[in-house]
């Protein structure tokens, strides 16, 4: 299938999709694999390639803020834009790269949103590897999906190209994305790519009144200094807003850092102790089992107003929109 966002040269084509701006020579593919220029037409390789659907809590992207208890029909394709040592879900993220596999099932937007429908859920997650190489499908999805009142999720490193934010905004209702690192260095060395693009887009995401959650996996000796963490607790609140949820996620040896040590649970809660000290108001613990960093607390009372089980919601306090004390509680609740 032809690719969207992309400009054509004598000898290449140039990919407008992400903020790698590949320039593509015949014949040859971009940075994520799966968009190969053909006699100058830009294709993508993984448009009916969808390699794993499930339903899950919403609260599992996670987003805890946008319709808490609800289930979202999750998709993915192969692939990645980005080259994260530590990738959580390699075996389909990386597997272009790593095993030069392109595999999937030819699955329509009308079967998926079809499937979601069946599935009662709310919303659809274009989730586990990267919605933007998959651009095309996540479109066209979406547009279907706002057609019959189901909400859009991109849970994302946040590397999409402003022209691909704009195409999709219309239709895109949440995001998680994935603040990896307050430091360039990091980013280039484990990531292959750059911070600057992510704090631009999180920023115009807000601007464009998206609902935002961020998410930072702590791995130790790398992004989990006090000074790298203040610094991304001053950007959010400065830049994003005290109200945006930030989810500090505990790190398990994985991949290419197999040798790193996992998150200690324990740091964690202090930090998001002291990060809620300086003014941000929905801090989460994630991949540790804490009722203590998993509950909303309103930020006007200190009530918990929603409380969780790993990701299932035992109580919702919360009556249009707001706590009992009459305090604004941010997101779609």
């Amino acid at each position: 299938m032809e690719a969207l966002l992309y400009e054509k040269a004598e000898s290449e084509v140039k990919c407008n999709l992400c903020n790698h701006f590949c320039k593509i020579p015949e014949s040859k593919r971009g940075i994520c694999g799966v968009r190969e220029n053909r006699s100058g037409i830009l294709h993508t390789l993984v448009y009916d390639k969808v390699i794993t659907t499930n339903v899950d809590p919403i609260e599992k992207k996670p987003l805890y803020h946008f319709y808490p208890g609800s289930l979202s029909y999750s998709i993915a394709t192969p692939g990645c834009n980005f080259r994260c040592r530590f990738c959580q879900n390699h075996h389909i993220a990386q597997i272009v790269q790593d095993r030069g596999l392109i595999v999937g099932e030819a699955i329509s937007p009308e079967k998926i949103v079809a499937d979601a429908k069946r599935s009662s859920c709310r919303s659809i997650s274009y989730t586990y590897t990267e919605p933007t190489i998959y651009f095309e499908l996540a479109y066209e999805t979406s547009k279907l999906a706002y057609e019959n009142n189901i909400k859009n999720v991109f849970v994302t490193n946040g590397y999409m190209s402003k022209d691909a934010l704009d195409m999709i905004f219309p239709y895109l209702d949440a995001a998680n994305v994935d603040l990896k690192s307050f430091s360039n260095d990091f980013y280039k060395k484990y990531c292959g790519a750059k911070l600057s693009p992510v704090l631009d887009n999180l920023i115009y995401m807000k601007e464009n009144d998206l609902l935002v959650e961020v998410t930072t996996l702590i791995i130790p000796g790398l992004n989990d200094s006090i000074d790298e963490l203040d610094s991304i607790t001053d950007f959010i609140h400065t830049k994003l807003g005290a109200e945006t949820p930030w989810h500090i996620s505990r790190f398990h040896p994985t991949y290419k850092l197999n040798d790193n040590s996992p998150t200690d649970p324990e740091f964690l809660l202090r930090t998001r102790e002291r990060i809620m000290k300086k003014g941000l108001k929905y801090v989460y613990t994630g991949n540790i089992l804490s009722s203590v960093g998993s509950g909303t607390i309103c930020s006007g009372c200190s009530k918990t107003i929603i409380e969780r089980d790993g990701y299932r919601v035992k109580q919702n306090d919360i009556k249009n929109g707001n706590c009992s004390c009459g305090c604004k509680i941010y997101g779609s609740v």
